[in-house]
């Protein structure tokens, strides 16, 4: 799967991830229902992390379209409730 962080870049994760990202998607989409900044901050910084982390920076050079686009680090509540979608960020 090819992730994609605004501002950064895009990174290939491996499918093995994605219950490990869907379950921090979650605790984002709570944070924002909630309109919990302080957790919605925590959250997001966290699959941030973790994309970073088991994800491979994808090829610069390659025209592929990502699979997943998440938001930049420093994206505020309102931002990100828009983006979401019934799936949250992570659809699956």
């Amino acid at each position: 799967m090819i992730v994609r962080i605004l501002g950064e870049g895009q990174f290939d994760v491996a499918d093995s991830a994605v219950d490990r990202l869907n379950a921090l998607d979650a605790q984002v989409e709570a944070a924002v229902e909630a309109d919990d900044t302080d957790a919605f901050s925590a959250a997001l910084g966290e699959l941030l992390d973790v994309v970073r982390s088991v994800g491979v920076p994808h090829d610069a050079e390659a025209i592929d379209v990502s699979d997943v686009v998440l938001p930049p680090a420093d994206a505020t509540v309102a931002e990100v409730r828009e983006m979401l979608s019934d799936d949250g960020l992570i659809p699956g």
